[in-house]
Formats: C-alpha cells, sequence, structure tokens
C-alpha cells in the first residue's frame, strides 16, 4: 500500500478520536483500538499480536493526548492531587499488570475482551449511569483496591480509564467538575505504566513488524497523537456549541457496534 494511504489512515484515526475525546470527553482508546485492529489487517501485518500492538499503540498515544487535558484542568484548579498521589501508586501496579496478561494471552481472546468492555461502555453512555454520590471516599485499602482494578481494566482494553474513574469519584462524593479533572490525571500513570508494560514485558517469542517497539507501533503512534492534539480543541469547542445529549447516544450506539463487530469478527 502506497505511503501516503498508510500515514492519510493513522491521520484519520486521530483526528476521528480527537473529535470524539474533545466533544464527549471520553478517552481515545475506544476508537483507536478497533481502528488500528482494522488498519493493522488491512495492512497485511501477519502478526499473531495485532490486538497487542493496539493496545499498546493505544496507551502510548494516550500519554500524548493525556498531557493537554491534565494543564487545562490544572489551570482552573480542578486536579485533586492529593487523592491523585493516593492513587497513582495502585494504578501504576494495576497497569503494569493488565500490560503484562494482555501481552500473553491470544490476541483473539483480547479482542472479545476488548469487545465485551467497550459494549458495558457505550451502555453506560447511552443509559447516562453515574451513581448518586452517597459514600465517602474509602480507605487505603479500598482506594488502592479500585485504582489497582481500574489500571488493570484499562491497561488490558488500551483506554484511558475515564468510563470508570468518573463514576467511582462521584459516587464517592466528589465534584463532578473535580471528577473528571484527576480522572484525567489519573490517565497519565495508566498510560505511562500500560505502554511501558508493552514495551518492555513483551513474550520473547512474540511476532513483532518492523518499525516496533516492543508492542507500540510507532509509525501508528505519530500519526494518531499528532491528528488527535490538533482535532481534541476542535471538538470541545464544538461541545460548546451543539446540544451533545442525543450526540452522546449515536455515539454509544456506535460504540456498542463497534464493539459487537469486535466479538463476532
Amino acid at each position: 500500500m502506497e505511503l501516503a494511504l498508510i500515514v492519510l489512515l493513522y491521520l484519520l484515526v486521530g483526528a476521528i478520536a480527537g473529535v470524539c475525546a474533545g466533544l464527549f470527553g471520553v478517552g481515545g482508546g475506544l476508537i483507536v483500538v478497533p481502528a488500528l485492529a482494522y488498519v493493522f489487517n488491512y495492512l497485511d501485518i501477519t502478526s499473531a499480536s495485532i490486538m497487542q500492538l493496539a493496545v499498546g499503540t493505544s496507551l502510548a498515544v494516550i500519554i500524548v493526548t493525556s498531557i493537554s487535558s491534565v494543564l487545562a484542568h490544572h489551570k482552573h484548579g480542578a486536579v485533586q492531587w492529593t487523592l491523585f498521589l493516593k492513587m497513582a501508586p495502585f494504578i501504576v501496579v494495576g497497569s503494569l499488570l493488565g500490560a503484562y496478561v494482555a501481552a500473553r494471552v491470544p490476541s483473539d481472546s483480547l479482542k472479545l475482551i476488548f469487545g465485551v468492555v467497550e459494549m458495558l461502555i457505550a451502555l453506560q453512555m447511552y443509559f447516562e449511569f453515574r451513581p448518586e454520590a452517597s459514600r465517602v471516599l474509602p480507605g487505603t485499602v479500598g482506594l488502592g483496591t479500585v485504582s489497582s482494578s481500574i489500571g488493570f481494566i484499562s491497561a488490558v482494553v488500551g483506554i484511558g480509564g475515564g468510563t470508570m474513574m468518573v463514576p467511582f469519584l462521584t459516587w464517592c462524593n466528589v465534584n463532578i467538575h473535580k471528577a473528571v479533572a484527576t480522572s484525567a490525571a489519573c490517565g497519565m500513570p495508566i498510560a505511562i505504566a500500560g505502554s511501558l508494560g508493552f514495551v518492555l514485558l513483551v513474550p520473547t517469542a512474540a511476532d513483532l513488524p518492523q518499525g516496533s517497539i516492543g508492542f507500540v507501533y510507532w509509525p501508528a503512534l505519530l500519526g494518531i497523537a499528532f491528528a488527535s492534539m490538533l482535532a481534541a480543541p476542535a471538538g470541545a469547542r464544538l461541545a460548546h456549541r451543539l446540544s451533545t445529549h442525543k450526540l452522546r447516544r449515536i455515539f454509544a450506539l456506535f460504540l456498542f457496534f463497534i464493539g459487537l463487530l469486535m466479538l463476532l469478527s
């Protein structure tokens, strides 16, 4: 396939992921992982670890794209850094463990896991499930268990964890704006530890294409991250101009359909 078309595919994936992230406040991994799985197949990358390449690359993209989000939230004083520092070590442990496990399961099994998680997130978005603020934050053991679990699941499927972290924090009576901001900050250790895991904890027998370091495929990372960073502000501007309630439901149906395709393909 011509180089120009390959570059265009990566830029298109990044632009779509960036607009959706800015418009709906969801991480790009929900778009990037399935898109890369199909693009890698389309490019005839014969690796038996296509899903691992998609997930590892998605986490690396999230490192780049989350920086501007965290800086913006910090500028408004919304990030609860004390809470973040309590959660971050557990998130790192969970993310590394998730990357270790995901790097070793069959690619088809990882595709099924992603499909199920994507469909559950889509249902959460469609029905706008958000638990009532009915408790306070748990102690170290409880907070560590939740943080490491979110890190583990996020690293396995290549997402930033916000769809799990925000409902948990709001349930624990954290203001929604602070919950979103703190969740964005928590996405950084998820992405950093997870992507490092997909680079350093790769099985020695893994079949890797040229251009990858571990399970991170650099040509895709550079193209997607570049386009996503440019497109995310446009999505954020659209969010202030459009009524996103119906659009969010349509997007949720789209995610559900993608998850179903991942299960059936």
